[in-house]
């Protein structure tokens, strides 16, 4: 069997003993799917850390999914309801999955690490997550104070949206505690505006989930929470594709997050790229997730670089720099 570097172990040890607060006899599931090589080692590496601990942790390999947010097997499902922690390395997010509420209202912890690699993990999974706990909290705080909320880009996002009470996440990489769910890497305050309020213009320029990095912006049109994709790229007709096959519900804007991760980079990997530090990232499709009522089988993110966010006014961001 291929030995798993030296890296990689350790930044595997600081997810299960920091990030998860694995304990000894713990009933542990590794969900991954044979997409790729590296993440079955990835998966791997997850299941040695677990088990020196003394957790009794089960490694489940599945297809891959079509698309993020399509459920996994039921005995996946049912796996992740009985378990005490869930990690899930896969090529599609299950996020935003019933199976994933499921498990989540048991009291399991959860983290997702869709299209996670080898390099992010060792680059991302090491760091300071107390650090970007501390300000992803803070940010949440400010933004769950907001009612009113602007989005503007020089390249000609305009967009306003509302939270009508909508509870802000904060994904601090601390998932420690019952019922806890996030994404690792982590660093994001989010939360799933109130349907029909969203207005105006996305322009998506750094990478939209499930279609990678942009070489050229994608322009949508937004009226009463639906969108629209305006441009007619190769990169806009994919995200078009994913989000056609679903109906009406997929075109739903789901999510405004924030990002707060001082590590992460822009790299077309959407896992990593809606967690860089004064990045803010717009998702359409399901938010039932995220205390909506849109419950449609896909989530897919996309990333406005150097944003403007306005918070009943009052400048938060300001051209992709945080002024918490």
């Amino acid at each position: 069997m291929k030995s798993i570097d030296t890296d990689l172990a350790q930044a595997a040890r600081n997810v299960v003993e920091h990030c998860l607060g694995i304990q000894a006899g713990e009933a542990v599931s590794i969900v991954t799917d044979n997409a790729d090589p590296d993440r079955i080692e990835i998966a791997r590496a997850l299941w040695e850390e677990a088990r020196a601990i003394g957790a009794d942790v089960i490694l489940a390999e599945m297809l891959p999914r079509q698309n993020s947010g399509e459920e996994p097997p039921a005995p996946i499902a049912q796996l992740m309801v009985e378990s005490k922690v869930v990690l899930c390395p896969t090529s599609k997010s299950l996020s935003h999955t019933q199976a994933r509420r499921n498990a989540s209202a048991r009291g399991a912890r959860i983290a997702s690490l869709p299209t996670i690699t080898k390099e992010m993990v060792v680059r991302c999974l090491m760091a300071d997550y107390r650090s970007i706990a501390a300000l992803t909290k803070r940010l949440a705080e400010k933004l769950n104070r907001g009612s009113k909320f602007k989005v503007e880009s020089k390249l000609g996002t305009s967009l306003e949206l509302e939270r009508q009470g909508r509870t802000v996440g904060a994904d601090t990489g601390l998932l420690t505690q019952p019922g806890l769910f996030g994404n690792l890497p982590a660093g994001e305050a989010y939360f799933a505006p109130m349907e029909g309020t969203t207005n105006g213009k996305i322009i998506f320029d750094g990478s939209v989930a499930d279609v990678g990095i942009l070489v050229e912006p994608i322009e949508l049109q937004v009226e009463r929470g639906v969108a629209r994709i305006v441009s007619s790229s190769a990169a806009a007709q994919t995200l078009e594709r994913y989000l056609s096959v679903h109906g009406p519900k997929a075109y739903n804007i789901a999510e405004l997050g924030v990002g707060t991760n001082d590590r992460a980079m822009v790299s077309g990997n959407i896992l990593e790229d809606e967690k860089v530090l004064g990045t803010v990232h717009i998702a359409l499709g399901n938010n039932a997730s995220m205390g909506g009522t849109v419950n449609v089988p896909i989530h897919l993110d996309g990333l406005i670089r150097n944003a403007t966010l306005y918070v009943d006014g009052d400048l938060v961001l300001n051209e992709g720099k945080l002024l918490i």
